[in-house]
């Protein structure tokens, strides 16, 4: 039995078609980059795109608005797109009373910026201020309107003079009194003088103790005061009792009107 065997022959021709919708895809694709290309180089160029609005807010009760727009201005604000916002962060927090900024920018040509103020808690060693995270900074005195407690001590020792600071003013509230000036010095000594003009020598150790015991003699020894003397210090570097001084109260100067 006789068998036969058909052979067909399948084109290798290539879909034209097909190539054609390739070619002109193809085509298509690089035609929109390069014009892409052409618009993001026209954008880059300066002064095609400047900032042209800006808005300040925040908390700034030291730093002035102008000195803000400044710090900003030194940035290249001729081309929104090429702006770095880090490094105008940076030129506004270098400015002496700023403790943080942030600098975002707005489509299509905005410039927003939040600017947060130190906020001194006392004065130190009479050149600089610490903040209330216990951060020392120097910026103009003269903006404080506001009278601060004057912290002095060994450098580095900001945080602990702070801290101690804090806490004994706490207890002084009991007696209604507070610190005006505390010294530690480079023996580690606490020295406190309070809002009435009282000094007060805690010594080295147990300086909470110490001031306890004082508060607890704070009726007796104020009644020791006549109307002519007043306590001028207590030393409390004694295990056991204290030791007060004594000074004559000086009388109040009185101005003549009359010229």
């Amino acid at each position: 039995m006789s068998r036969e065997l058909t052979i067909t022959e399948t084109s290798a021709k290539p879909n034209l078609r097909f190539w054609l919708g390739l070619v002109f895809f193809i085509v298509t694709c690089l035609g929109l980059l390069f014009g892409l290309t052409r618009l993001l180089q026209g954008m880059m160029q300066e002064n095609v795109a400047p900032v042209s609005s800006l808005v300040i807010n925040g908390n700034t009760p030291y730093t002035q608005q102008d000195e803000i727009v400044a710090a900003i201005t030194r940035a290249k604000l001729d081309n929104f797109f090429q702006l770095d916002v880090n490094q105008v962060q940076m030129q506004i927090e270098a400015l002496p009373w700023v403790y943080s900024a942030t600098v975002r920018k707005q489509w299509p040509n905005e410039l927003r910026v939040y600017v947060e103020d130190q906020k001194p808690v006392a004065q130190w060693n009479s050149d600089f201020f610490i903040n209330e995270h216990g951060t020392i900074f120097q910026a103009a005195q003269a903006r404080v309107q506001h009278p601060l407690p004057k912290l002095f001590g060994p450098e580095g020792s900001e945080k602990t003079a702070l801290e101690n600071y804090q806490n004994l003013n706490e207890l002084l509230a009991f007696i209604q009194s507070d610190i005006r000036e505390l010294v530690l010095t480079e023996r580690f000594a606490w020295q406190l003088t309070l809002s009435d003009g009282v000094y007060l020598n805690l010594g080295r150790e147990d300086r909470v103790k110490r001031l306890q015991r004082y508060m607890d003699a704070y009726p007796q020894i104020k009644a020791q005061q006549t109307k002519q003397q007043q306590v001028d210090y207590v030393d409390l570097r004694y295990d056991t009792g204290l030791a007060v001084g004594f000074k004559p109260i000086q009388p109040k100067e009185e101005h003549n009107g009359n010229a």
